[in-house]
């Protein structure tokens, strides 16, 4: 592993308040600008971003809250919905978990409709959901209680998914909306076809320690990359079960993973070029998000959010 070297941002948002959670909607608004959503405690701000990449006349970045979601308690994880829109008639819709087992479905069209609707389920501690990405008309989520969850928007369970430990990510496949990619704590990553609800791949992390956090490649399918233990992995579905690739990622446990091949702990940040960035003390960094389609990533923080643009 390369020598650490601090880096600042490329741009920083200022926010009132710590951010533990922050995504970048994957979906196309409809307008020039992407959606951005941060949350937490007992709030979610949702607004939009556009860089000085994009436009021209905009000066680094220019962040425009669009509404303050009120949350009952600190929100843990965030999913867009691909029904999320800024033309026509907008549309805003996210699902949020927390600490209570219960995730939470908002909707609003930014002026008088706003809904919140709860979903029942687990028994213990949400780390993970995503929205069928084609529709939007199915969320999925993994727990700490050894299963994964399929939901409707009406808020009821329509599958259970039995796992042989924690599941701590899950992803949908951006087109065949039957495939599901659920990673176990125990360091086994499974691709399920929801039809019939059986796994029909697996791949094995090996001995290197827990798997905290793992990502399909959403442009590259065959590509699946983790966080385990103080390494990133990195995986070709068509070639093994075993990685291709294994790097040190950080001294201290990586907590995420993000494609394209992002890695956040408690103090760094290490991106593409493989060269970790020192972001700060262990009070920093929560939430790691890459833009649709700007080499950017962002990290919410002590009342800020950081963007690094990088050279893929």
């Amino acid at each position: 592993m390369q020598e650490d070297s601090t880096r600042s941002p490329s741009y920083t948002v200022a926010c009132e308040d710590y951010v533990h959670v922050v995504e970048f909607s994957p979906f196309s608004s409809g307008s020039p600008a992407s959606l951005l959503a941060y949350g937490g405690n007992q709030y979610v701000v949702v607004g939009t971003c556009l860089f000085q990449e994009e436009d021209v006349e905009v000066e680094g970045v220019q962040f425009r809250v669009l509404r303050v979601f009120h949350h009952d308690l600190r929100v843990d994880a965030l999913a867009w919905s691909p029904e999320s829109r800024l033309d026509r008639i907008p549309t805003i819709r996210f699902c949020t978990a927390a600490a209570d087992r219960k995730l939470r479905l908002l909707t609003s069209d930014l002026q008088d409709r706003h809904e919140v609707k709860v979903m029942e389920g687990h028994t213990s501690y949400i780390n993970d959901l995503v929205f069928e990405p084609t529709e939007g008309k199915q969320i999925v989520s993994v727990s700490d209680d050894h299963t994964c969850r399929l939901w409707d928007l009406d808020g009821n369970e329509t599958a259970v998914l039995r796992l042989r430990s924690p599941g701590v990510s899950v992803c949908w496949h951006p087109q065949e909306v039957f495939k599901l990619m659920v990673a176990e704590k125990k360091g086994t990553i499974r691709f399920y076809d929801l039809i019939t609800q059986q796994a029909i791949l697996s791949l094995d992390c090996g001995p290197s320690g827990p798997l905290m956090s793992a990502d399909w490649c959403l442009t590259n399918t065959i590509k699946v990359g983790a966080a385990v233990g103080t390494d990133w992995l990195i995986w070709d579905i068509t070639r093994s079960s075993y990685p291709q690739e294994k790097r040190p990622a950080h001294k201290d446990k990586a907590r995420l993973f993000r494609y394209p091949a992002a890695f956040l702990s408690s103090l760094h940040l290490t991106l593409p070029s493989l060269q970790p960035v020192t972001i700060g003390s262990s009070s920093v960094g929560s939430g790691l998000s890459w833009h649709r389609t700007l080499p950017l990533c962002v990290v919410g923080g002590d009342r800020k959010l950081c963007f690094w643009m990088t050279e893929m």
